[in-house]
Formats: structure tokens, sequence, C-alpha cells
């Protein structure tokens, strides 16, 4: 069985679920998080470099021309999305009992 990944983590694959410059990264992470999450540079580029040594995440450029980096989501990067998100889901079943407290 998978390993969970972190919070931080998730929320950078998921803002790849289209390529990304690392400013839209972290524009989309706000998003997606309505305002919960507003990760900073150091916090993300450190995950960046971890994943794309864990094969998750890749590399590029739009052109030639642009020097800026482009992120990209490698299958395996989405299959460990994928399998988190499932697992998130079941974690929230499993707490439904929790709704007669709120």
């Amino acid at each position: 069985m998978q390993q969970s990944i972190s919070e931080a983590m998730y929320y950078i694959l998921l803002s790849l679920l289209q390529p990304a410059y690392g400013y839209e990264m972290m524009k989309g992470i706000k998003e997606l998080s309505g305002g919960r999450i507003e990760m900073g540079p150091g916090t993300m580029y450190g995950i960046i470099s971890r994943m794309k040594k864990d094969g998750l995440i890749e590399q590029g450029t739009m052109n030639n021309d642009d020097r800026r980096k482009i992120y990209l989501l490698t299958e395996e990067g989405k299959e460990v999305l994928v399998n988190e998100y499932k697992r998130l889901k079941l974690l929230v079943k499993d707490g439904v009992c929790l709704e007669d407290l709120l």
C-alpha cells in the first residue's frame, strides 16, 4: 500500500493537472484551496525538487526561447495523485459518524 503524501505535495500535484510555471502553481494552489493555503516559493521549490527526484513531476519549457521552467505531472505522479484522492475519500467516508458532533 502506498504511503500518504503531505498536503503540500497533494496540492502541488493537483495544481499540475495542467502544466504550469512556478508562479502559476502558487496562484493555483491558493485558488484550489479556497485561499486556505498560500505556499511560499521556498516550500514549493523544495518539494518540487524532491518530487522531480522521485519521478512524480518533470521539468520543461514551453518553447526554445522561454527560460522559465514549466512543470508537468508524470504518469507516476498522476497515479500518486489519484491514489491519494481515493485514500482521502475513504477517510471522509469513515468519519461520517462525526457529523452528529458538528
